[in-house]
């Protein structure tokens, strides 16, 4: 396969999704133009010709009567650094994104090698466009519309014919910069190298997940979840079961987003949900399934209410200052013959015994459920019943593979496993003789009996050689894109015999909290397994273990783990006994042991990268911190959070931002002003700030210029020990150890009287004040003159007294007991 280069993408529509895969781009460092409709001056404007919420109207009509020409784009841009959650990953991105119209702008797709469609769900309007925009694309430029269930051919038929191979449809789903799935759709026309070209681009580039899925109406994941939220409506309909209830059972306990189902649908939007049934009611007629698809009363009403979820308000829930109702049906006035219902107080569970059946293996999992007499028993059987059932009758017709549908609702749905994943964990032909005599009995969704290769011997549709393809009537294996090569354990379903990441290659040494281990025999991986990979004694101990063992036969040292988590910072559950014991006497040489670890590792003789995905606070930053470099994933939330407990970073984090602050210093004036380089660490950590991306935590500092942003989760791993050998081969060496200036007593000084200002103010507590002097302390180097010289041993020295000290007040000890109680933190 050429190389494909995307050197600027063009997004057509800056309506919800348009802006915010716009959003995505800019994040990933890719040039975009934005492109609606040109504001018309003149009165002649009409409400019709506004764009609607989706973005983007038919580019024949003006979008609205007043303002400049580029303002809807200009608008959308803006209120993307408002929107929550955030699209960006610093608001300052907005300024990436380049802002056009289909009246002044055409010229400009001449450059751009992707052009996405993102306008409003109408046929007319896309085809309208297509013609429009035609004349004005490059030849190599490959062309995707972003919809969410129209057909890819139909649509191809409005391109030019030279056009149409390089046309395909591309589906992101909202919101785009946090959902992993992307599906990629051909028509019979588009060249095969065009969606490999494609695939690698939104892989690698823009960090998604692809499924490619057939040209039917909804694609998979929409389809098949859909369909599955109207089953689960109605099932709980027949069961008697409230919103909050159904919830709570289809939220984490089933395995699935916390959601569940009807919150799902507010933060969706009704009217959205509502926008894709519509789709499977006008064009699956034939479907064994189509009375299924039947727009519920319950919503349909709400809908006309304008109650259409979070974004209004109101929905199947509604917030009434710090109170969460939620819709009793049942209740209420007759709206057109329904009853409208009213809002109750939410907060009811599932009950404790159906709580306890989710949590056995799946096989008993699902026997107990079927089984039981209990309401809320039956409906989980029911909906999971309904779900095998849909998802093996359509399988052939939506999908290349089974894989393809269960990575589909994994992505695209928050499911931890997708339902031919858990069919076959379960037992295949045992749950298919259930399904099938439920179907049988009347009591499933639909009377279309199961296919019949259901019933063909099998033990499941997942294999080490494949994932089942009815079409093709045999296994068919992973992609083997050139791309897939950077992923060295990418996702995988279960009976797929994947190797798992903490058993996979050569271990080396291992203790209860962390494994050493190297996958080539050149670099060396070390991977915390403790619990939110919290740092304590044997953490440490694994560490200096592990440097030790890579400075004496490997190129270098990578930590990483396979999860969301890097660090979530020191273990201090595990320090309160020797506290209750010792007191902070007892808690010093273990604060001692980790500081010395971080130095350890900063002036290692091999390079040490830290591979950051998810969580990297308190003493996990610290880690970060102090390696030589940093791989981070896009969705990386590093910080000193300390301070929420009632602590100081004791890792070294307060003398790595004094440090820092003199290497800053020194690198622009010899004779500045330290205290300007220390000011901003200093809030960090005083306040507790975390980078809610990888790209806000290098601007917060704790990644460097020379640190490398992973787009794809699954490549980290890749891109950190390419990284590790890079540095070696290069001849890295650890820096120089030597004294560095700080900032001084008139520093403290300074800082200290902006603090008072704060507590007189009641924006901080007098014990806020008092930690935050305390890191002031450290930071600026203690009683010394400006610019005295001292060594990281020296504020690490500080750090640990000022810790222990505070261990010891009673307020910090209330928030260390809140937190380990209740997780949340206490102000006081």
């Amino acid at each position: 396969m050429s190389r494909f280069l995307v050197r600027k993408v063009a997004v057509l529509g800056a309506g919800v999704m348009g802006a915010q895969i716009a959003a995505h781009l800019a994040n990933c460092n890719v040039p975009v133009v934005l492109f609606d409709l040109p504001v018309n001056p003149g009165p002649q404007a009409t409400p019709s010709s506004s764009p609607p919420p989706e973005g983007g109207g038919s580019p024949g009509k003006a979008g609205s009567s007043q303002g400049p020409k580029n303002g809807i784009v200009a608008k959308a841009v803006e209120g993307l650094k408002k929107l929550k959650p955030a699209p960006l990953g610093v608001p300052e991105l907005a300024s990436r994104i380049q802002q056009a119209n289909y009246e002044e702008h055409l010229a400009l797709l001449a450059d751009c090698d992707l052009v996405i469609e993102a306008i409003a769900e109408r046929m007319d309007w896309k085809l309208d466009l297509y013609q429009r925009i035609a004349p004005a694309l490059a030849p190599h430029a490959i062309v995707a519309s972003n919809t969410s269930g129209l057909s890819i051919g139909k649509l191809a038929q409005a391109l030019p014919e030279a056009m149409r191979p390089r046309f395909c449809g591309i589906h992101f789903f909202n919101p785009p910069r946090y959902m992993a799935l992307v599906e990629l759709i051909a028509t019979p026309s588009t060249r095969p190298e065009i969606l490999d070209q494609l695939e690698t681009f939104v892989t690698s580039t823009l960090g998604k997940s692809v499924v490619r899925a057939k040209d039917t109406p909804n694609f998979i994941a929409n389809r098949v979840g859909i369909a599955g939220m109207l089953a689960t409506m109605k099932e709980a309909e027949t069961f008697g079961l409230s919103v909050d209830v159904v919830d709570d059972l289809t939220g984490k306990k089933l395995g699935r987003a916390s959601s569940g189902t009807f919150r799902t649908a507010d933060v969706v939007g009704l009217d959205t949900m509502a926008h894709v049934v519509r789709t499977m009611q006008d064009n699956l007629k034939d479907d064994p399934f189509y009375a299924t698809y039947a727009t519920p009363p319950v919503l349909a009403t709400l809908i006309e209410k304008g109650a259409l979820g979070q974004k209004s308000g109101a929905g199947f829930y509604k917030k009434v200052g710090k109170d969460i109702l939620r819709l009793d049906p049942a209740a209420g006035d007759h709206v057109q013959g329904q009853q409208a219902g009213t809002y109750v107080p939410a907060g009811k569970k599932a009950d404790e015994i159906v709580a306890r059946m989710l949590k056995k293996p799946a096989a008993e999992r699902l026997k107990l459920l079927r089984e039981s007499s209990n309401p809320q028993a039956q409906f989980l059987w029911a909906i999971l019943r309904d779900a095998f059932h849909y998802a093996a009758v359509h399988l052939a017709e939506i999908a290349d593979s089974a894989r393809d549908v269960d990575f589909a609702m994994r992505w695209g749905f928050g499911m931890q496993q997708g339902p031919f994943e858990l069919w076959q964990d379960a037992g295949w032909q045992q749950v298919a003789q259930w399904v099938k005599a439920d179907i049988d009995a009347g009591k499933a969704q639909s009377s279309a009996p199961l296919p019949d290769w259901v019933f063909d011997g099998r033990t499941g549709v997942h294999t080490p050689e494949g994932s089942w393809s009815p079409s093709r009537k045999t296994y068919v294996p992973r992609s083997t894109l050139p791309v897939y090569s950077r992923q060295l354990f990418p996702e995988n379903v279960s009976g797929s015999a994947a190797g798992a990441p903490l058993k996979s290659g050569t271990e080396v040494f291992r203790n209860d909290e962390i494994r050493v281990w190297t996958p080539d025999g050149e670099v060396l991986v070390a991977s915390i397994t403790a619990k939110l990979h919290l740092i304590g004694p044997l953490v440490t101990e694994g560490l200096l273990k592990a440097v030790e063992l890579a400075e004496t036969g490997y190129q270098g040292l990578v930590i990483w783990s396979p999860d969301d988590v890097f660090s979530a910072g020191a273990n201090l559950e595990a320090l309160m006994p020797v506290f209750m014991k010792s007191g902070a006497k007892g808690i010093a040489p273990e604060e001692k042991k980790l500081q010395d670890a971080m130095l350890r590792i900063r002036y290692a003789q091999v390079p040490v990268v830290s591979a950051i995905r998810g969580l990297a606070l308190g003493g996990g930053c610290e880690l970060a911190l102090y390696s030589a470099r940093r791989v981070a994933h896009m969705e990386s939330y590093i910080g000193l959070v300390e301070v929420g407990v009632g602590l100081i970073p004791g890792g070294g984090g307060l003398a790595c931002i004094a440090r820092r602050a003199a290497e800053m210093a020194a690198a622009g004036n010899a004779n500045a002003d330290i205290l300007k380089f220390v000011t901003d660490g200093f809030t960090n950590a005083a306040m507790a700030k975390v980078g809610t991306s990888a790209i806000e935590s290098k601007k917060l500092g704790y990644l460097l210029d020379g640190d490398v942003i992973v787009p794809h989760k699954d490549e980290l791993l890749f891109v950190a020990i390419t990284q590790a050998r890079a540095m070696a081969a290069s001849g890295w060496r650890a820096p120089a150890r030597a004294p560095f200036p700080v900032a001084g007593r008139s520093a403290i000084a300074t800082i200290k009287g902006q603090l008072a200002n704060m507590r007189d103010g009641g924006f901080i507590s007098a014990h806020d004040f008092h930690i935050s002097t305390l890191i002031a302390e450290v930071v600026c180097g203690g009683d010394v003159d400006a610019g005295s010289l001292v060594t990281e041993e020296y504020l690490m020295a500080m750090e640990r007294q000022r810790f222990c000290a505070l261990l010891e007040h009673p307020k910090s000890q209330e928030r260390i007991m809140g937190m380990l109680s209740t997780g949340k933190p206490v102000r006081n």
